[in-house]
């Protein structure tokens, strides 16, 4: 691990944060991209030429292919590209603006294409590398209140698997990385509520209100910043890496249910096809 360059989008806070400051520990280089470079002053401080800071807002789509392109002509290979940059909106669809909702898509989704995309030529020419995106077991299951920040996720989620199969010709090697809650600060500064509506008042979409105010999450974001770090170094690349046992547990009931609700329709499927001719 120590050999390889990291480019890691979001490093200010959360697993973005953990990451960095495990892998400059181990010796590694990260080019980490922050909207603020003030956050990441003391890491630049600590490790000089190691980190290659750079400013950048995911939603500015010119500007990922700018400062990607930069990173590769700085550092030469990149090994792991990791889709760290996102936050959680929450709050019945109903309630949410139209900015709040094309700002979360954005950010969540099309800021992690718009890096891969730029990403790709570069993995390309050097002959392979790895793509790691943060998601969520919100990309498997859902609650209510919730609905625009799982759409950005099952939607990031879809593009990844595609993607997978897209590269791993290339030697690119993509993983989906599914946290549960962790205690990273994401509720109560990484999160965004909308205006709410006295008509979901006690609804279950309500239930999100009390976000910044609930019970201490059982993720470690140390130990799930490394389990991300380490799944790396697999061959081939876990196409889903799912962190915690509330994540497990959420993603197995998920699929679970979805499972046998299109096992009773394996039947009524049949009916619509064209007769054979």
């Amino acid at each position: 691990m120590t050999a390889q360059t990291w480019l890691i989008t979001g490093v200010s806070s959360g697993f973005g944060r953990r990451m960095t400051e495990q892998l400059l520990a181990d010796g590694a280089r990260v080019a980490g991209t922050v909207r603020d470079l003030d956050s990441v002053a003391d890491l630049k401080a600590a490790y000089g030429d190691q980190l290659w800071p750079a400013a950048l807002d995911v939603t500015d789509f010119p500007a990922v292919r700018r400062v990607v392109d930069e990173a590769f002509a700085e550092l030469g290979r990149i090994d792991v590209v990791v889709n760290n940059a996102g936050y959680g909106l929450f709050g019945a669809a109903e309630e949410l603006s139209d900015e709040q909702v094309q700002h979360q898509i954005d950010t969540n989704m099309t800021g992690s294409i718009q890096v891969v995309r730029a990403a790709l030529p570069h993995l390309r020419a050097q002959g392979g590398g790895r793509i790691v995106q943060l998601s969520t077991y919100g990309g498997q299951a859902t609650h209510p209140g919730a609905s625009l920040y799982h759409a950005s996720k099952w939607g990031i989620e879809g593009f990844m698997e595609s993607l997978a199969k897209e590269v791993a010709g290339f030697g690119i090697g993509v993983t989906i990385v599914e946290p549960g809650g962790a205690r990273t600060g994401f509720r109560s500064g990484g999160s965004r509520l909308a205006e709410p509506l006295a008509a979901y008042d006690g609804t279950p979409a309500a239930m999100v209100r009390g976000i910044r105010n609930a019970p201490a999450s059982v993720g470690d974001p140390a130990k799930m910043a490394a389990a991300i770090i380490a799944s790396t170094g697999r061959t081939p690349a876990p196409r889903r890496l799912v962190l915690g046992s509330d994540s497990y547990r959420f993603m197995h009931d998920a699929l679970t249910e979805r499972l046998a609700e299109l096992e009773t329709q394996k039947e009524s499927a049949a009916t619509t096809d064209s007769p054979v001719a």
